[in-house]
């Protein structure tokens, strides 16, 4: 059976949440959007993933940082500012009497339409935003077991093809490069770059160690990922050498340890990349150690929020 970053414990309490839209709440099996839709027929949109944790939002700050430069990008007017949207967020969870072990999808799109096109002066009234918040506890085997990645062939496209710093709806080709994995027995895919380096998973970011050092990648073909982020600070807080640079499969095959990084899952180690073996296959105690770093840094920055 394939495990997933995204894996959670199954909570019967997700029966009976109630989704925002656009400012309204409507139980989960009533939750519907139009299908002139922007992002539903062209992929228009951007979107966030976020934890609260004790009944604070995770770097709320880092995510809407990174939501209203995607949104500027893409020249899409939220209709909101921050405060907001954090209101927004904030009014979901509350509506759901949540606190803890709780994802958070915020999802905006530029809008109805009044035809199935691209223009966006087919665009009929504002944009819509709708924030789905569950009870979402990552399966605790996936963290401690960790999950096998296969090279899919899709490669990440370029910053003038689509740029991949950018957290939006069109996904297709990580859905793509997600499928070939799975039929190759994989749980998630890895995927290179388009000059052959290693640039990330179809849903997370990825990390080697080797002899004691923190490799990633450039990140000019990956999402601007904020535990990625998190986890390189801690590491050169603590002061484990980071490396922002290229490197190739060679490089992974031939790796100590191996992890992935994602909001939900935070770091999840890799046992195994295209059937070759990533160090002893066990969890190592550098990926460990970073994981607890990310975890008190997490703690930190919610203590400092309330």
């Amino acid at each position: 059976m394939a495990r997933s970053t995204h894996q959670a414990l199954a909570d019967e309490r997700n029966e009976t949440i109630e989704i925002y839209i656009n400012g309204e709440f409507f139980p989960r099996h009533e939750a519907k959007i139009s299908v002139f839709d922007s992002g539903f027929l062209v992929g228009d949109g951007v979107w966030e993933g976020i934890r609260l944790h004790h009944g604070r939002f995770a770097h709320l700050d880092r995510h809407l940082d990174r939501l209203f430069a995607g949104a500027a990008a893409i020249d899409l007017d939220i209709g909101m500012d921050r405060a907001g949207v954090e209101a927004a967020l904030r009014a979901t969870v509350d509506r759901n009497g949540m606190d803890d072990l709780v994802h958070v999808r915020l999802m905006v799109t530029r809008g109805d339409k009044k035809t199935p096109s691209q223009h966006p002066s087919n665009n009929i009234g504002g944009p819509n935003m709708v924030i789905i918040a569950e009870h979402k506890a990552a399966d605790p085997d996936v963290r401690d077991r960790g999950i096998s990645l296969f090279t899919a062939t899709v490669r990440r496209p370029p910053p003038d093809t689509l740029d991949q710093k950018l957290n939006c709806h069109s996904k297709l080709h990580e859905v793509i490069a997600l499928i070939q994995a799975t039929h190759a027995g994989a749980d998630e895919a890895l995927m290179l770059d388009p000059t052959g380096a290693v640039a990330t998973c179809n849903a997370t970011n990825f990390f080697v160690i080797r002899s004691g050092e923190v490799w990633t990648a450039t990140g000019q073909y990956n999402l601007n990922g904020i535990t990625s982020a998190l986890v390189c600070e801690v590491a050169e807080a603590a002061g484990i050498p980071v490396h922002r640079a290229p490197f190739s499969l060679t490089d992974v095959y031939a790796a100590d340890e191996a992890f992935v990084t994602g909001t939900f899952g935070g770091l999840t180690p890799v046992h195994t990349v295209d059937g070759r073996t990533i160090g002893t296959g066990e969890q190592g105690p550098l990926t460990v150690r970073l994981r607890e770093l990310y975890e008190a840094e997490i703690e930190a920055d919610v203590s400092d929020r309330s």
